[in-house]
């Protein structure tokens, strides 16, 4: 006896009776699941995952067919090379669309691999502006970029703070240079004097060096481009040195809740000023109760990035859904006409794939808890 399986739509026959089996699509997922970055690789996967089990709660149908969206969740390590070995996984899967990478070091090599295998990723949280220079129709981010986050953060150092004198240090990956280079720019275009740069890598713990080079500048303030396990550790070295009088800026890289921890009690941490793309969770149009449901299903987990990574699932879906497919070559056109109004904001694509009015939200940390400015 033949039988014959199409796709995931199986009949299935119980007691005389057919039923149709919900066709199974699959939505991939990369992020460091395992190293000194995992506390935002699983806070992303959360957001995936929530926003997977509400859309089968909907009971989704495409072009006629009953869906059930399963996620596909690799680990990068925050590394490029098992970044983009992760991508061609998804690719060889035929994953029907992908919401990934993290960091800008990962998400910019694997874009050319999902371009190339022709499935559309849709980032929430890589921000370096390069991902979207090559001009791929299969890139998408919804969030605010470097140029945003950097500027805002030199605008404010300079307009509203007065300050003269800062030093640079960032920790020469792909989005810490970037939102260096963005910050010091700005900097000097509003007359501020950029009076060491120092770097240092994405794996380090120890800065007394370079933080004992910069205190003999006397810098009103650090700009660090990076991450939080190396700017808690900072932190802790800055106020060893002396150093409590040194404003202390950043990207959405350090503007997590982690950093509390990782700063141990530094008193240094209530000179930080970091940035977000987006709104704050209270400001954005679902963000509040968003939250509360997150904290309930994954407590203690929240980072930076889960209400993107949400939002970020469902605009895949509903272009979907507006495609009447799953199918990448027939949906991923009308992802660049998106109108979904989601979480974190009403979400559209500029013609090369970066969000249409991104917004930006200073954040600093008042008596232990990140509060937006």
């Amino acid at each position: 006896m033949q039988i014959k399986l199409i796709a995931a739509a199986a009949i299935a026959v119980v007691s005389g009776v057919a039923i149709a089996q919900d066709t199974v699509v699959k939505i991939g997922h990369v992020a460091p699941l395992s190293g000194a970055q995992a506390h935002y690789g699983k806070d992303n996967e959360n957001g995936v995952r929530m926003a997977i089990e509400d859309l089968n709660a909907q009971g989704v149908t495409i072009g006629g067919k009953k869906v059930k969206f399963e996620i596909q969740a690799e680990d990068d390590a925050a590394d490029p090379k098992q970044g983009t070995a992760a991508a061609q996984k998804l690719c060889d899967a035929k994953v029907a669309g992908v919401v990934g990478h993290l960091n800008s070091g990962t998400t910019i090599p694997a874009s050319k691999v999902y371009n190339d295998c022709g499935i559309p990723h849709v980032t929430g949280a890589a921000t370096n502006p390069n991902l979207t220079k090559p001009g791929y129709k299969t890139t998408f981010r919804i969030i605010a970029n470097d140029n945003a986050l950097g500027a805002a953060l030199a605008l404010h150092a300079a307009d509203k703070l007065k300050l003269k004198k800062v030093a640079i240090i960032d920790d020469r990956t792909a989005y810490g240079q970037g939102v260096a280079e963005v910050f010091k720019n700005t900097a000097k275009s509003k007359g501020m004097t950029v009076v060491d740069e120092q770097f240092t890598t994405d794996k380090a713990t120890d800065f007394m060096a370079i933080l004992t080079a910069i205190k003999a500048k006397a810098p009103d303030a650090i700009f660090y481009g990076g991450m939080d396990p190396q700017a808690g550790p900072m932190l802790r070295q800055m106020e060893q040195l002396g150093m409590g009088n040194v404003k202390y800026f950043g990207g959405d890289g350090i503007c997590t809740s982690e950093i509390i921890k990782l700063a141990a009690g530094a008193k240094t941490l209530e000179n930080v000023i970091c940035a977000e793309g987006g709104a704050s969770l209270g400001k954005m149009p679902g963000g509040t109760a968003w939250k509360a449901k997150y904290d309930k299903k994954y407590p203690n987990q929240f980072q930076v990035y889960s209400p993107y990574t949400y939002d970020a699932t469902f605009v895949l879906v509903e272009a979907m859904k507006a495609a009447k497919s799953t199918d990448p070559k027939v949906y991923t056109p009308f992802l660049a006409k998106s109108n979904f109004k989601g979480v974190t904001s009403t979400i559209a694509f500029e013609t090369n794939g970066e969000l249409k009015n991104a917004a930006t939200t200073l954040y600093t940390y008042k008596g232990g808890k990140k509060e937006p400015m």
